[in-house]
């Protein structure tokens, strides 16, 4: 496990854009945290360290946003609505799961039991300060 301290949108951004560098084909990432902590601007860091240059937003009513172009596409979940099997499969997730990029999931505590073995688990909480959050990184 490791832990991170951002002081600002920007250090998430880069936190997460310096990860990407060692992620390999398939890899999940979960994100765990509540309303405002920065899992958009994690996402938008990861899609850049893949090498994604054009924007990121949440994929809130979408489900699901593609981004491609990069070293590896990501695939950026927003499971804030999935409540039950049956939304989650209609999402295509385990698909993506094993399609050769990286699902990054928010909301990942709606499908914890779900989650593919050997994910990536990033919990953001708030730090010290309003613009302060706390990153803990843990491999499953």
């Amino acid at each position: 496990m490791s832990v991170f301290v951002s002081n600002s949108v920007n250090e998430t951004e880069n936190f997460a854009s310096s990860l990407a560098a060692d992620l390999s084909p398939n890899t999940t990432i979960a994100l765990f945290g509540g309303m405002g902590m920065g899992k958009t601007a994690f996402a938008r860091g990861l899609a850049k360290g893949l090498g994604y240059n054009g924007e990121v937003s949440s994929p809130t009513f979408a489900i699901v946003h593609e981004y491609r172009g990069g070293r590896l596409p990501m695939y950026h979940f927003d499971m804030y609505r999935v409540t039950d099997w049956d939304s989650l499969y209609s999402t295509n997730f385990f698909e993506y799961c094993e399609s050769g990029g990286v699902c990054l999931v928010e909301w990942s505590e709606n499908i914890e039991n779900a989650l593919p073995d050997g994910y990536i688990k990033i919990t953001v909480c708030q730090g010290a300060h309003e613009n302060s959050r706390i990153i803990t990184t843990e491999e499953t």
